[in-house]
């Protein structure tokens, strides 16, 4: 019969492969987290002294740079010390890992909303843009963003946080997400099972919707543009962040908003690893990529590193 007793501990499986291939991945994803947290702190310095990056699109960008070092943050180095050996993780530990992890990516997820609602005042209404989206709005806007997230994520994991968790309490997983915790409970789990997918959906999807309507609106102005690089130009100031977002959606939206028996647990930890590992990274080598002026600040702060050692 099972030991019903209240946990103390988790066990994470993580990846059941060799000890070689295990080897093989703390070096790569140490790598990757390592240039994670460069290339955003990168993003972050270059719009501080940049004065052509002080606009409301760049300050959201540095906060969202800013979020990716918390977000990876979260995750990487747990994951890189079950790689190493040591899957234990303390009941509190676990909680706490879960409580940031879903705070971050819900901030992500308002912050992603707000960017395409400013390209769109930026793009459909450019007299206005200036006085709509000022300095205090944006910093407003970012506040918000982060205090509902890691408000509303709160009573999702204290509401978990109050389970009874069956012994062994060994989780399917890297780290410690809802989903596969939930599969531990000795209680009947269909409530809290119905609130994550609902909370899951209103948060991926009412921000999801924010971007497409903004973008649709976005779509229609930026057709009506008579040249060509007018055009292009419009199209250039939302590539990156449309990519980013596509990126995302996608991935949580195939882990989280999907019947949870259509696929094995080891793909939702391969897309656990690049919506926690690869993405954090992808985001500050999109935008340098493809926003010309990120590269042309880029290049100046590389000039002037090279003069001054000249």
């Amino acid at each position: 019969m099972e030991n019903q007793s209240s946990a103390t501990h988790f066990f994470l499986v993580g990846f059941t492969i060799s000890v070689e291939l295990q080897f093989f991945l703390f070096v790569v994803f140490f790598a990757i987290y390592l240039l994670t947290v460069t290339a955003n702190i990168a993003i972050i310095s270059l719009v501080r002294v940049d004065n052509r990056l002080h606009t409301p699109m760049y300050f959201f960008l540095s906060q969202l740079s800013f979020l990716e070092i918390w977000y990876t943050s979260s995750i990487a180095p747990k994951l890189l010390s079950n790689l190493a050996g040591w899957k234990n993780i303390s009941f509190s530990g676990c909680i706490s890992q879960m409580y940031f992890y879903f705070s971050l990516g819900s901030t992500e997820f308002f912050l992603l909303g707000v960017m395409a609602i400013d390209r769109y005042l930026a793009i459909c209404n450019p007299l206005r843009y200036p006085s709509i989206m000022n300095s205090h709005v944006c910093v407003q806007a970012t506040a918000a963003c982060w205090s509902v997230a890691f408000l509303s994520v709160f009573f999702l994991v204290l509401l978990i946080s109050r389970l009874t968790f069956c012994k062994p309490t060994v989780i399917n997983h890297f780290f410690c997400d809802i989903p596969p915790l939930l599969k531990l409970s000795c209680e009947d789990t269909f409530r809290e099972e119905i609130i994550v997918f609902l909370f899951a959906c209103s948060i991926i999807l009412t921000s999801l919707l924010f971007t497409i309507v903004s973008y649709a609106f976005i779509l229609s102005t930026i057709l009506k543009i008579p040249s060509s690089k007018g055009r292009q130009k419009a199209f250039s100031t939302c590539a990156s962040h449309f990519t980013v977002v596509t990126i995302l959606y996608g991935t949580v939206i195939f882990i989280y908003v999907r019947p949870s028996v259509s696929y094995p647990m080891d793909i939702n930890k391969v897309m656990g690893v690049f919506n926690t590992v690869v993405t954090p990274l992808l985001n500050p080598l999109i935008y340098c990529l493809r926003n010309k002026e990120v590269k042309e600040a880029l290049r100046k702060v590389i000039h002037a590193k090279r003069s001054h050692m000249n």
